[in-house]
């Protein structure tokens, strides 16, 4: 943030366009999507654990998670790699997979050899994987196949695939038994949609690896899908926005204008000529909506352009990678090191509170607000 804050500055003194240095989001923002199936997937994880030998195919980073499937091996899968840079070979990619692989290793308490860039102990892994690239899923598959030879069972590994809602675990399912079982199946196995909630309870063993005697692997390996589950409460605004901003979070929770003054916040703190065909750099949220509303005819009666529309549109956009390619989280040794601080990526608090606790909480925060603009009221006077 320092950095960018001096290049504002340098911005400033040369004339040129301004970025926003912070987002002013409103605290009275929902930060919560803790549904009931989300608790009720928790439950019957917990009740198949003695039947599963790997957790976590995928992890969007979420403490209940973490304590319902302690101690199990994993392999953590960061998916839609491809969406956060154009050029996935680059050496600003690598040095960040580099940071993710450390911090994931350090947060699983197991030690990362700085020589050859792997998890070296314990029993976690991680792979980079992009629906769009099978070579990645080959490099999952061959992770679980390492793990499958090792598994003693007559019945072939279980895994479950687990995260945050609508962070790809159905796709990623799918896709991992395509390349895995060949062309032997061609219809998917695990609904999918464009929003988060599709998965609503967990789906039977789908098989992702074939039986293998020579390499051995018996009975092969089977994946259960299971539904996204978030997390009871959000300490941080700026991290809910993140969340709703990619569709973590049911696309209703968070008005489209205010997801799209948050997307143009960060279009400007990187590349501000992304949006260049619908108008000049801005700040102004409405000035940005109304020039994509008339570029791309979302229009009400009498041609007045409709914000609303022009913001789901533009919000689309982002997610599908037509909008440059980035990470929302800042990726660097400082921002890891704060994070690690945190103990929650993506949370900002580390603490498992229930919903109660969270709505009391909220009421407290209001009321102190409340009370501190009265005393400023009553000083000024």
């Amino acid at each position: 943030m320092a950095a960018q804050v001096k290049a504002i500055a340098r911005s400033a003194a040369n004339g040129h366009f301004v970025p926003r240095a912070t987002f002013e989001a409103s605290p009275s923002i929902i930060r919560t999507y803790f549904l009931g199936h989300h608790q009720g997937a928790l439950n019957s994880m917990r009740k198949i654990l003695s039947n599963i030998g790997l957790s976590r195919p995928l992890t969007s980073t979420n403490p209940l998670l973490e304590q319902s499937l302690a101690g199990r091996d994993r392999i953590v899968v960061y998916t839609k790699n491809k969406l956060s840079f154009l050029n996935v070979k680059s050496k600003i990619q690598q040095k960040q997979d580099r940071l993710l692989k450390k911090w994931t290793a350090e947060r699983s308490g197991h030690r990362f050899d700085t020589c050859n860039g792997n998890v070296t102990a314990g029993n976690t892994h991680v792979v980079f994987t992009d629906e769009r690239d099978p070579e990645s899923i080959k490099v999952l598959l061959d992770v679980m196949k390492d793990r499958a030879k090792s598994a003693d069972t007559l019945t072939g590994l279980r895994a479950l695939v687990v995260g945050m809602p609508d962070a790809g675990k159905s796709s990623l399912l799918n896709l991992m038994r395509k390349v895995g079982m060949s062309t032997e199946y061609k219809k998917d196995a695990a609904r999918t949609g464009a929003g988060p909630g599709v998965t609503r309870n967990l789906s039977t063993p789908v098989r992702v690896i074939p039986e293998d005697m020579e390499a051995g692997i018996d009975q092969g390996v089977f994946v259960v899908d299971t539904p996204g589950v978030f997390v009871p409460h959000v300490g941080d605004v700026d991290a809910m926005l993140k969340l709703c901003l990619v569709g973590c979070v049911k696309d209703s929770v968070v008005p489209w204008e205010i997801l799209a003054d948050y997307l143009l916040f960060h279009l400007n703190l990187r590349f501000p000529t992304l949006y260049q065909q619908y108008c000049p750099p801005t700040n102004d949220v409405f000035e940005f909506l109304d020039a994509i509303a008339k570029r791309t005819g979302k229009l009400e009666k009498g041609g007045a352009p409709s914000r609303e529309h022009a913001a789901a549109w533009i919000v689309q956009q982002f997610r599908q990678g037509r909008m440059g390619r980035f990470c929302l989280d800042r990726i660097d040794d400082v921002s890891m090191k704060r994070w690690a601080s945190k103990g929650q990526a993506g949370g900002g608090e580390d603490e498992k509170i229930s919903m109660n606790q969270a709505r009391k909480r909220e009421k407290e925060t209001r009321k102190a607000r409340g009370l501190a603009k009265k005393a400023a009221r009553e000083g000024g006077s």
